[in-house]
């Protein structure tokens, strides 16, 4: 049956980023913004407190893979701080939490850039079949690193597993996709560079995966093995054409 559609990994797959969310960096930065606010709070306490309430967040959730909400860490945090401000903006303090999850991410990247052959593949596919992504993140983070290197045209559906709770290899976030592309799991490719998130969850649905063997992610897992493995992006024409592609 031909492939009337491909579902992408983004960080990994199509995208090379690292991160260092350990940065001192990250919370000087944010430690010095804070104080423009009247939160006075060594970096080393923003940092704690950051972690200890994305861990609350995951132990309160009930899913299996659960997935944090970036935004809503700050906001938290800003609330147990608000006494050490009483006169801090209302307004400020609703906008504040998305400006520190945005600052956050940014200062903590090292590295934005796309994988070789990834637009010239995309271009080519764009006119044989419907493209989508599903990603492991946060929604205020994806996006604007999509539009940055240039391919968040490309795809629609756009999943983000922090819009949901949960993350990869939890099979709603592949069924959320096939129902908003209108294909049936046989129609599409899954492409992605992590066996567990990105083979063994979409091969709970039936869904043919191809395993890219970039820099990043999980090379095996037992028991689990994918339709077709690539080493270059643009091997992925063969990889289509094989597993069923026109």
């Amino acid at each position: 049956m031909a492939i009337k559609g491909v579902i992408f990994d983004v960080n990994g797959t199509l995208i090379d980023i690292e991160t260092d969310e350990h940065c001192k960096r990250v919370y000087r930065s944010i430690s010095r913004y804070l104080s423009y606010q009247g939160i006075h709070h060594s970096r080393s306490e923003i940092k704690d407190e950051y972690f200890r309430i994305m861990r609350e967040q995951r132990k309160a959730s009930s899913e299996r893979h659960p997935e944090y909400d970036a935004v809503e860490v700050w906001r938290e945090l800003l609330r147990r701080k608000w006494n050490a401000s009483p006169g801090l903006c209302p307004t400020k303090m609703e906008q504040m939490p998305v400006f520190l999850a945005d600052m956050f991410r940014g200062v903590s990247r090292r590295r934005l850039k796309l994988y070789p052959g990834v637009r010239r593949v995309l271009d080519e596919l764009r006119h044989r079949c419907r493209l989508a992504v599903i990603s492991d993140g946060q929604r205020a983070w994806a996006l604007p690193e999509m539009r940055t290197v240039g391919i968040d045209a490309y795809f629609d559906p756009i999943v983000v597993s922090g819009d949901y709770g949960f993350r990869k290899p939890d099979p709603r976030l592949f069924e959320q996709a096939l129902v908003k592309m209108g294909l049936a799991p046989w129609e599409v490719l899954y492409v992605g560079n992590d066996m567990y998130r990105d083979i063994y969850g979409p091969k709970q649905l039936g869904i043919k995966t191809v395993f890219f063997s970039s820099n990043q992610g999980r090379k095996h897992m037992d028991g689990v093995a994918p339709d077709y493995i690539i080493y270059n992006f643009e091997e992925l024409h063969n990889a289509i054409n094989f597993l069923g592609g026109n």
